[in-house]
């Protein structure tokens, strides 16, 4: 078998050079062409709801691709996309009134960045500085990169990068810091936008804050007139426990970034939801105040059918119970390891765990990484650890009996590492 000339995401070739194909996927379950199994415990990158294939969507997409499979859509629109953009605006937080589509999480970032400086600028009343929190992750697109953390993700594009304003990460003991960092950034010069990802970081190390954090952010947003944007690419769909972090945190943002979840893991969509204001401050009949932006597949109806397919999953199907049952499922397993002396900062919000392995070397490069996740899937679990953080994010429909074979694995991995029997 020639290699493959295929280059793959946040991979070092020269220490992965080969790849584990897949045949297909059902439930919480990958197989190989060779028939292995392995239980996927991240959801395929955080996409993955409802559980592999569910026969709902794969429906939808079946019959919307005999339909129509994609249309321009300046000038233009569809059922697909008109059921999906007002089920959003139902079940979102309330006063987000408008819905722009776009084709990733990064993009959606971008939207909602531009949408924040366009509204100031059509308003007559131009800002230019966005602040960011210390850690966060938004994307691998030059806007998301540069209000995302700086280091190794961004390091080799950093004359690329715009500059924003961090304040530091709430940690436990520290809230007020970051607090009074926004409120004294804002009253420095007019801010145009805070982004956050509301109540867990996730590729910055599935860091967990306070709700009630976000809601003096928030506060101190809207005093001095700067727009709040929560970036729920994957904090929405149920991962906090609630459907969206910001209700669960009790905020609601001016602009919202949606995507992975929003089709069940099955197709590439995003939305940025927004705030009647910041749509008017572009409808004109002056050209130039027009939102500059769109994608060639903007608001594809196959992809735009799933969604709406997983909207009603989501007010058909018990998905609120199962995604209690995990949280619960979750606690009860993790809470076995606290007491592990090889690990620490063991940690919980919704249906998402992590802890961190205690190593020398700790951080998203430590060299442990790969080890853990050879680890893994040796004892047939996908799990892809932030470094020496080890976390489980699984799709909903996951078992009892599937976690145990997760945190077993998990258990087992200090021993392993250190060349013991498990």
């Amino acid at each position: 078998m020639t290699s493959s000339p295929i280059w793959h995401p946040f991979t070092q070739h020269g220490l992965q050079p080969e790849m584990i194909p897949v045949r297909s996927a059902r439930g919480a379950w990958i197989k190989t062409p060779a028939g292995d199994l392995i239980l996927d415990a991240i959801s395929s990158w955080w996409v993955v709801t409802h559980g592999h294939c569910h026969p709902r969507i794969v429906g939808a997409i079946e019959e919307q691709a005999r339909r129509l499979d994609q249309v321009i859509f300046a000038g233009f629109t569809h059922a697909p996309a008109e059921m999906l953009a007002r089920g959003l605006i139902d079940i979102a937080p309330e006063g987000l009134a408008h819905v722009f589509f776009s084709d990733s999480g990064s993009t959606s970032v971008e939207v909602a960045l531009k949408m924040a400086l366009g509204y100031f600028r059509n308003i007559g009343a131009p800002r230019r500085r966005i602040v960011a929190l210390e850690h966060g992750y938004h994307g691998d697109t030059i806007g998301g990169m540069s209000v995302g953390a700086r280091g190794i993700f961004s390091a080799a594009y950093e004359t690329l990068l715009f500059e924003v304003e961090r304040i530091p990460f709430p940690s436990p003991g520290n809230e007020q810091a970051t607090i009074d960092a926004f409120d004294a950034a804002c009253a420095n010069e007019p801010t145009a936008a805070l982004i956050v990802e509301p109540l867990v970081l996730g590729a910055g190390g599935m860091l967990v804050y306070d709700a009630r954090v976000l809601q003096e952010l928030q506060r101190i947003a809207r005093h001095h007139g700067a727009l709040f944007i929560a970036d729920e690419v994957m904090t929405g769909w149920g991962r906090t426990g609630a459907l969206f972090a910001s209700d669960k945190a009790g905020v609601t943002p001016d602009i919202l970034c949606l995507a992975k979840g929003i089709t069940g893991g099955s197709l590439p969509l995003a939305v940025t939801l927004c705030t009647s204001d910041i749509f008017e401050a572009h409808r004109s009949t002056d050209r130039s105040k027009t939102f500059f932006h769109s994608s060639s597949y903007t608001a594809n109806p196959i992809a735009c059918a799933a969604a709406v397919a997983n909207l009603e999953i989501w007010r058909e199907e018990p998905v609120a119970d199962k995604i209690a049952a995990l949280t619960m499922a979750q606690e009860e397993r993790l809470g076995a390891l606290r007491s592990h002396s090889a690990f620490s900062d063991a940690r919980q919000i919704g249906t998402i765990t992590a802890l961190d392995l205690n190593v020398p070397d700790a951080g998203y490069l430590a060299s442990v990484g790969l080890q853990l996740m050879q680890h893994f899937l040796d004892r047939g679990v996908l799990l892809r650890p932030l470094g020496n953080t080890i976390y489980v994010m699984p799709p909903y429909c996951i078992t009892p009996d599937e976690l145990d074979l997760v945190y077993a694995s998990i258990a087992e991995a200090p021993d392993v590492l250190a060349g013991e029997s498990p």
